[in-house]
């Protein structure tokens, strides 16, 4: 765009220099010929003029004992130019002529000479210029006629000071028409420079003021720009969307969340004012079931406030890896075993595979069980008691660990969003309590190390979690 402005800047500039020397050269012919109309030409100096061929015609007169002759190329001369010549004596009285027309007089006094040179006209297509030449100690001069209606003499009288003003008339005159000239195609070139940036300008405003459905046509200069607006605004737009999305989720979380937590309160607080209450009489069996019961619900409790504590050092980037070599074979092994080992889960059928039986790897060991973790529970929590589940890792050019199930499956506007904060399946196979923030610390924790997480999915065949370190 840079290169299309200077190009037309500089277009611009010198669109404005043509214009202005042309309107100097019309300024300046008009002035000649005004000034020719009124006092004859100003160069006719030149070898073919009328002047010039009268004042070197001496050269074609031989004059002795007053008897005057014209060479060969003089009558050449005089015929080419369709002119004529007579010839006077220190008296004024003709002594020789070639070509005169009838009605020219052949005796002039001084004044008539004089009178004859400046404004007498022999006929109107008849211009009379003359001459003289020295020969035997006299003074001899010549009159030389030229027909052609187009040959104009003017005798030039001037004051110097009339020109020196008149000079600075005219510099005055170009100087203003010049500027004005200057001003004018500046305007238009300002005008159409500017009159894109007022409605750049005024979408920008509207931007700022989140109306971001706006669209120009990309053209002229600013075409780049006007595209980077339209870009913006979709980006914009694309944005918004994204936000009030996330904003509902957050709603909806929220509320979820809230009312997880408010029943394991609920339970906490009606066994404790039942322990409390004098009016019960308790046998010790009774207080240690009811007491698992406030254990369990505080433990639960615990856990999603380590969840929302968790993710938000994660997605703050907060959290310090206390990495260190370990055999994630048997980390998973572990993983495995300890959700057996878990009374809810301990009929689950999960699978264990594995293509060494040491694989090892830097990692925080406590935040991978985490992730691992999150990933087995959400495929158990999210699909049938017959579920199978396959856990296995291998290596190849990198470890990689899956986690299968052949359940439900996800769908495909659900699948984008799994790994999102907030969000919760529609296809939760039990009643699931929860942060709802499990497979976002997963997805979290996997890139704090590294790694790569991505997951494919057929609604009714099944779904598959890689991760790639």
């Amino acid at each position: 765009m840079k290169w299309r402005l200077t190009g037309r800047f500089l277009a611009s500039v010198v669109l404005i220099v043509v214009i202005v020397a042309v309107i100097n050269i019309v300024l300046a012919a008009g002035l000649y010929s005004f000034q020719a109309a009124l006092y004859g030409p100003l160069f006719t100096g030149n070898g073919k003029s009328a002047e010039a061929v009268t004042r070197r015609f001496q050269e074609y007169l031989a004059i002795s004992n007053h008897q005057v002759s014209i060479t060969e190329e003089g009558k050449k001369e005089l015929i080419e130019n369709k002119a004529w010549i007579q010839v006077l004596d220190e008296n004024g009285k003709q002594i020789y002529k070639y070509r005169v027309p009838e009605g020219v007089k052949e005796k002039y006094t001084p004044i008539e000479i004089v009178q004859m040179y400046k404004y007498v006209e022999v006929n109107p297509d008849t211009t009379v210029f003359i001459g003289g030449k020295k020969a035997n100690g006299h003074e001899y001069s010549y009159f030389m006629g030229f027909e052609n209606p187009y040959i104009q003499k003017k005798v030039l009288a001037y004051d110097s000071r009339e020109i020196v003003q008149l000079f600075e008339r005219g510099s005055m005159l170009v100087i203003i028409v010049d500027s004005l000239v200057a001003l004018f195609i500046g305007y238009l070139f300002s005008k159409r420079l500017t009159k894109p940036l007022h409605v750049l300008i005024d979408g920008i405003k509207r931007l700022a003021h989140k109306e971001y459905q706006i669209s120009y046509e990309p053209r002229g200069i600013y075409k780049d720009v006007f595209h980077n607006v339209n870009l913006l605004s979709r980006e914009l737009t694309s944005s918004e969307n994204e936000r009030k999305k996330l904003d509902r989720m957050k709603e909806e979380w929220i509320g979820n969340i809230t009312h997880d937590i408010k029943t394991p309160l609920a339970s906490i607080q009606g066994y404790a004012e039942m322990l409390k209450d004098q009016d019960y009489d308790f046998s010790r069996e009774e207080m240690q079931e009811y007491a698992a019961i406030i254990e369990r619900k505080s433990l639960y409790l615990k856990d999603v406030i380590e969840d929302l504590n968790l993710s938000t050092r994660l997605k703050n980037k907060e959290i310090v890896l206390h990495k260190k070599t370990t055999n994630i074979v048997t980390l998973l092994r572990n993983i495995v075993i300890d959700t057996w080992n878990d009374t809810r889960y301990s009929e689950q059928n999960i699978e264990f595979a594995y293509s060494d039986e040491t694989i090892m790897m830097d990692m925080d060991e406590t935040l991978i069980r985490r992730a691992i973790t999150n990933l087995i529970y959400n495929a158990i929590v999210h699909n049938d008691e017959e579920v199978k589940i396959k856990v296995s890792v291998e290596r190849r050019e990198r470890i990689l660990i899956g986690i299968e199930d052949n359940g439900k499956g996800i769908k495909q506007e659900e699948l984008e969003q799994i790994f999102e904060r907030y969000y919760r399946g529609t296809n939760t196979g039990k009643s699931h309590i929860g942060s709802g923030l499990g497979m976002a610390i997963a997805r979290d924790i996997v890139l704090a190390h590294g790694g790569e997480i991505q997951m494919n999915s057929i609604v009714g065949q099944g779904t598959r979690i890689e991760i790639l370190f």
